[in-house]
């Protein structure tokens, strides 16, 4: 007997946090499918009510079980915490029962291409908007939310106010996943709101004039497209957290692409645009042997993968903790990493932009080692220094101070694949070689530099100021004015935290600096396919 339903929201209500204008589109999907339309709506809308905690697990999975049995002939839906059980979950059983491919690839019935973007709108808030109170206030709420975690948590901070437009990360994710031209797993977006405004994209003095937010799938800890999905298809590895298809058991029935609050996933409508037997066998398969990577087959759902196959160590230990976005990302402002680990890369950069931003640049412009030995004499002071080595002047040299003065000692080891421990490394190098000839810790150095106060008559001499140090970063890259997550009130837990840039409630999407055309690219998949019949994209015109 179904479970009661009697207080479940009226069926004309929209539940969608992207607006009633997706809800229905995502509606008439679901109609060209062979699958149950009404099913699959009242699915997503529960599984949001979920991870908002107006509903338990246990009740939605008996509220539903009856009729997924009657539709789908089987329920291997999650019913409680992954504590529960190993990570297979009795997903060899389900497989044995599904039948071939040819056999479950009958079942398909076809539909759109899945979802692009939806208007910036939907992301803003109007908390964040009016002053610089709002958005620390914002940022305070989000990193009190979230507690400490064992284990891995591979995520993401992005810096949007140092992002440039420049498309890299979504040029380098295609070449990387050979995802369908226009099915973006990876999307940037500049945008304006009507209290901060992006130029022209042919009139602008600098690329840090434009607004972007960049969209990822935001690997939910709680997220509500797996909750829906049949099959375990869709499924969070308990050993890092990331959200993952399993390409050979998706039957297509697109309730996740429903289900998911961020608009991030796609139906591989017609035959993949790269054939399968030009894929690199050992970058489809993670370390389970399930196919979770690079494009889709037909009629099977995909989105952004955070790169399991290089998690995992298919391609080697040097690109274990990295994806291809964060690797072709010329600003950086892409960290990946381990969230539940203070020394990650991501966790760096959050707790400390402006000193982050200071490490990155200092790395690039600050002279090598063998540079300060052979241009210093003996017992060089500071203006010798400066006078005789290129690429160093008073300020860099106070930097690269600052970075040693406020220098952490980690409980943990940074996971493998950062690259900020590696950068901090190369400027405490270089000014462990500086010191070897200018003594650095020296009052009038350090009182020069701004790192450390005066003393008063009769006072003794502090030393090196950390705080005076932080100021030194904060005058030099100033730290965002936000920290954010997108949809965070609805419970999801996303993976993926924002710096700076906000969108308001006003918000739309503008063109940017650079085109999706510019780079070969295009940003949707109707301008691809003919046969297109439902499509949530965006245009950069």
């Amino acid at each position: 007997m179904t479970a009661d339903k009697s207080d479940e929201p009226a069926d004309d209500e929209t539940f969608h946090p992207l607006g009633e204008a997706w809800q229905d589109d995502l509606e008439d999907l679901l109609d060209e499918t062979e699958y149950d339309t009404d099913l699959g709506m009242d699915m997503a809308r529960d599984a949001m009510r979920v991870t908002k905690g107006e509903l338990s697990e246990e009740a939605f999975h008996e509220r539903y079980h009856e009729e997924v049995m009657e539709e789908f002939g089987e329920d291997e839906r999650p019913i409680a915490s992954p504590d529960d059980g190993d990570d297979e979950g009795g997903l060899g059983a389900m497989l044995s029962g599904l039948g071939d491919d040819e056999s479950r690839r009958d079942m398909l019935k076809k539909a759109g291409a899945g979802a692009g973007f939806v208007g910036l709108s939907a992301w803003g808030t109007a908390e964040t908007q009016g002053g610089d109170e709002a958005p620390n206030m914002a940022a305070e709420e989000t990193s009190e939310s979230q507690e400490p975690e064992s284990g891995t948590q591979w995520g993401m901070t992005i810096d949007l106010e140092h992002c440039d437009g420049c498309l890299s990360c979504v040029t380098a994710c295609n070449q990387e996943h050979n995802w369908d031209e226009g099915a973006n797993w990876m999307y940037v977006l500049a945008f304006e709101d009507g209290q901060v405004e992006s130029p022209e994209p042919d009139e602008f003095d600098s690329v840090r004039d434009f607004n972007y937010l960049v969209r990822p799938c935001q690997h939910c800890t709680d997220a509500p497209c797996e909750k829906v999905c049949p099959t375990t298809a869709r499924h969070t590895r308990n050993e890092d957290g990331i959200v993952l298809t399993d390409y050979e058991v998706c039957i297509g029935c697109r309730y996740c692409q429903v289900a998911c609050p961020y608009g991030v996933n796609y139906f591989q409508w017609d035959e993949p645009d790269v054939d399968l037997d030009e894929l690199d066998q050992e970058s489809r398969y993670d370390d389970r042997e399930r196919p979770v990577s690079r494009r889709a087959p037909r009629g099977v759902m995909s989105k952004c993968v955070f790169d399991p196959v290089r998690q995992d160590g298919e391609h080697g230990e040097s690109l274990v903790g990295t994806t291809a976005c964060e690797q072709a990302c010329p600003p950086n402002v892409i960290q990946f990493g381990d969230k539940n680990n203070p020394a990650s890369d991501p966790q760096r950069y959050q707790e400390n932009p402006s000193r982050a931003r200071t490490v990155i640049q200092m790395e690039s412009q600050l002279p090598s080692q063998d540079e300060l030995e052979s241009s210093l004499g003996n017992d060089a002071d500071l203006d010798a220094a400066i006078e005789n080595v290129n690429g160093l002047s008073e300020e860099s040299i106070a930097l690269a101070k600052a970075v040693e003065i406020t220098q952490e000692d980690y409980e943990q080891d940074p996971p493998p694949g950062d690259s900020l421990p590696d950068k901090e490394q190369t400027v405490l190098d270089v000014v462990s070689a500086l010191e070897e000839q200018v003594n650095l810790e020296a009052q009038d150095a350090l009182v020069r530099l701004e790192l450390a106060e005066e003393p008063g008559d009769d006072e003794e001499f502090q030393g090196p100021d950390e705080e005076l140090a932080q100021e030194r970063f904060e005058g030099f890259i100033d730290g965002p004015e936000s920290e954010f997550e997108l949809l965070a009130d609805i419970g999801t837990n996303p993976n993926v935290t924002y710096l700076g840039n906000e969108p308001g409630p006003d918000a739309e999407q503008v063109p940017g600096p650079t085109s999706y055309e510019d780079v070969g690219m295009v940003d949707r998949r109707q301008e691809v396919l003919d046969d297109q019949t439902v499509g949530f994209g965006f245009r950069d015109d």
